[in-house]
């Protein structure tokens, strides 16, 4: 689309001064000859149009509009080298809802969108797609939005959609240009424009306005003393901002408003935004992307009471206290701990007592301490994982073949296959193994955690209602038994969602079928039809 737009400018301009680049399509404009005789008044010959170099412009317009269009969706984090990422596979995002949930419910996306275009929100999505594995990144991550924290009232006026809206369309739209340098060239150029189609002259006076706007605005941002010294990954972004703000070019944008400029003069700033610093107000707008996704991780931070985690060297390890799952209402805070002592955590206790909210809580924790974001906890220390690996809401494929048991083996041999690579690992999963028989199911619990326990520089929580693996558990000194329970001295079952040592003992399906009244329904005689 852009190529041809910046082709479409070059035919519409060869309408403007029929002649002069070639067919004329009959235009009742100046022709190349009239414009010939210009040189019998003094106009030097070599300031008039040369076809061939206006063409060459062209294309290197269009050249450049071409890689820029392939650019739309990149952002910084897409040049971060895989060997710096953790991997987060597509059962891991759906299991933590990082992009979409199955109930009505916010996604982790949508808790931590607050950005103000709709281009920072892409910029916002590759960054939660691509978490960092590299300790370095991450606190430079960390550093940048504790600074923007700091300061963060003096970007109230970053650009927001109103504007960059607006500047995409200009950019994208397939509008007239006037594309000389020459007075008497530009002249007639800018009458054709003018004088032709008002909406798309109103199009171009519009456009022309919002990137001023969006200049005087980071003109505005720059101008704080706060903002001198930027620390973290934002540093570079307001570097490069501050220079292209620089550029010769933009020097034509004041403080006046284009409603009160002669045509010649939006013109001339048209053709400086199209064509000369097109570039710049490319570079410009991916920026304000660039800064709007790290603001809106900054305001969720600081909405939501975020706390950053402590980041730590060495083997795998994660300390953190009193987790919460963000999306969850009055959740009940809880303790994760894990290191190379016990890197393995079993947790047993009856449905409905917390199991999997607390492992997607301490996984989504874990996930926003590797995007450099604040965690929901009240303190938090980690050593950065390259794999994170959820088991949690598994589906079968009867179409291709794949049972559900399957599905639960495949899960496990990819989690096996990374940690034969030699990737550090975190691996959360959710009562696996319940698609066979309860005895196939206690065998191949019990050999693949106990192969689990003893790799060295990983991390695994496993919860599971068998709790007659508890003797072995116990016996094996890399794991950690806790359990959640009910409360069953009511007349009804009573959860308080507060993690405890130990393995549960507690065998409450037929107290849950009977207080539903399945019993009782099954039981009563069928009422005969009237």
């Amino acid at each position: 689309m852009l190529q041809w737009q910046a082709q479409q400018d070059w035919k519409s301009y060869g309408n403007f001064c029929p002649g002069t680049f070639g067919p004329s399509a009959g235009h009742s404009g100046i022709s190349l000859v009239k414009i010939r005789s210009l040189t019998h008044i003094g106009v030097p010959e070599s300031d008039l149009l040369d076809a061939s170099r206006m063409k060459r412009q062209a294309r290197a317009a269009a050249t450049k509009a071409e890689e820029m269009q392939a650019r739309e969706v990149h952002c910084a984090v897409h040049d971060v080298p895989e060997s710096d990422l953790m991997l987060l596979d597509e059962q891991t995002l759906r299991d933590l809802e990082i992009f979409r949930t199955e109930s009505s419910g916010q996604s982790l996306f949508d808790w931590c969108n607050a950005t103000r275009n709709l281009k920072g929100a892409k910029v916002l999505r590759a960054r939660m797609q691509r978490p960092f594995s590299n300790p370095e990144r991450i606190r430079e991550t960390q550093t940048a939005i504790a600074w923007l924290n700091e300061n963060f009232k003096q970007f109230e006026h970053l650009p927001t959609f109103v504007t960059t809206d607006l500047i995409e369309f200009y950019i994208h739209g397939i509008l007239p240009l006037a594309m000389s340098k020459n007075a008497f060239e530009f002249f007639f150029a800018m009458l054709d424009i003018r004088l032709g189609d008002d909406l798309r002259y109103h199009r171009i006076t519009v456009g022309v306005e919002a990137v001023s706007t969006m200049i005087r605005a980071l003109r505005d941002i720059f101008s704080k003393p706060e903002l001198d010294n930027p620390r973290g990954e934002v540093a570079a972004v307001l570097e490069e901002m501050r220079e292209l703000l620089s550029s010769p070019g933009f020097a034509l944008v004041t403080e006046r408003k284009v409603w009160d400029m002669r045509p010649w003069t939006i013109l001339r700033i048209d053709q400086v935004f199209r064509m000369h610093e097109k570039h710049s107000v490319y570079r410009l707008l991916h920026l304000v992307y660039e800064l709007d996704a790290l603001l809106a991780m900054t305001q969720t931070m600081r909405r939501q009471k975020l706390t950053m985690p402590e980041l730590t060297t060495g083997a795998l390890a994660v300390s953190a206290e009193q987790v919460i799952h963000p999306l969850v209402s009055n959740a009940v805070p809880n303790p994760v701990n894990l290191d190379q002592t016990h890197r393995l955590l079993f947790l047993t206790g009856p449905n409905m007592a917390g199991k999997t909210t607390y492992l997607r809580a301490g996984a989504i924790a874990l996930y926003l301490a590797h995007l450099g974001m604040g965690v929901p906890a009240q303190a938090m220390r980690f050593t950065p994982a390259q794999r994170l690996y959820s088991s949690i809401s598994l589906m079968d494929n009867l179409s291709i073949g794949v049972s559900f048991f399957r599905a639960e083996a495949l899960r496990v041999k990819t989690i096996a296959r990374a940690l034969a690579e030699g990737y550090r690992v975190i691996a959360i999963m959710d009562e696996p193994f319940k698609g066979t028989n309860v005895k196939d199911a206690l065998d191949a619990s019990l050999e693949v955690l106990l192969r689990f326990a003893v790799r060295e520089d990983n991390l695994f929580m496993f919860s599971s209602h068998l709790i007659e693996m508890e003797e072995r558990m116990r016996a094996c000194s890399q794991v950690t038994c806790c359990h959640f329970e009910a409360d069953e001295s009511g007349g009804k079952l009573g959860f308080d969602y507060v993690l405890r040592p130990g393995v549960s003992s507690q065998r409450l399906g037929m107290r849950v079928l009977s207080e539903e009244g399945i019993f009782e329904l099954l039981d009563a005689r069928a009422k005969s039809p009237d």
